[in-house]
């Protein structure tokens, strides 16, 4: 069955979130100083990365909710206890400069671009639409998209199959007409392959070691890809 649609994640796919994260929250170091416990800048945001990975994980098993787990992560990177209004105050601040380094990654445009026209094109994330269609508002690309579908409104996370499959209803097709495409090899490209899709990892960082996968380096690689220069459905490097 040909491919009709691409369903893309944004954070760190077509979003450089990585980025401007941590560009965000140096300069809100630089204006609330080093939280105790943390000797270096350097360290401080290694840790508010594995603390954000780690709260994500919890949000998307349903552990908690997503406000929740905003303010667990502001209360473990501090080291102590904050009321519900202080932690939604410190992460507002921080923000303010995390939207200021809002970016897209270069390959992205010219992606969609070779794209537009062969395939139709929607979102999947683990976010809100709140979150993502504000922000894909701002970066310029938000009429890319036919449909941003969330993981907070749809009360289900990637690698879910039920994820996968409210955003191929969305668009009227079957998983099969639609191929995912992610920087996460297990949330969405696995997760995706699962729910009955095609599943291509974006392996920015060159990382392998996922031989059952379909996988890229960068989305210049995707239009050939998609046109039938590798194989769906066996596993191959792009890059």
């Amino acid at each position: 069955m040909p491919i009709r649609a691409v369903l893309w994640d944004i954070d760190d796919t077509i979003f450089d979130y990585t980025g401007a994260d941590r560009i965000g929250m140096r300069k809100h170091l630089e204006s609330e100083g080093l939280p105790e416990g943390h000797t270096s800048a350097g360290r401080a945001l290694d840790a508010w990365r594995a603390i954000t990975d780690a709260h994500w994980a919890r949000f998307a098993a349903g552990e908690t909710d997503f406000q929740g787990q905003r303010r667990d992560r502001v209360r473990e990177f501090l080291g102590r206890p904050l009321t519900a209004a202080e932690a939604d105050e410190w992460f507002s601040r921080h923000v303010v400069h995390y939207e200021a380094a809002w970016s897209l990654f270069p390959d992205a445009v010219p992606a969609l671009d070779a794209l537009a026209g062969r395939y139709r094109h929607a979102v999947l994330s683990n976010s809100s639409i709140l979150n993502q269609d504000r922000k894909l508002r701002t970066l310029g690309v938000r009429d890319r998209f036919e449909a941003v579908v969330c993981a907070v409104e749809l009360g289900i996370s990637k690698p879910a199959a039920g994820a996968f499959h409210a955003a191929c209803d969305t668009l009227g097709l079957r998983p099969q007409e639609v191929v995912y495409v992610g920087d996460h090899p297990d949330i969405d490209a696995a997760g995706a392959e699962a729910a009955g899709l095609a599943g291509v990892w974006l392996d920015r960082g060159g990382r392998g070691g996922r031989p059952d996968l379909m996988r890229i380096t960068g989305l210049d690689q995707l239009p050939a890809l998609l046109a039938g220069n590798t194989r769906f459905g066996a596993s191959d490097t792009f890059g």
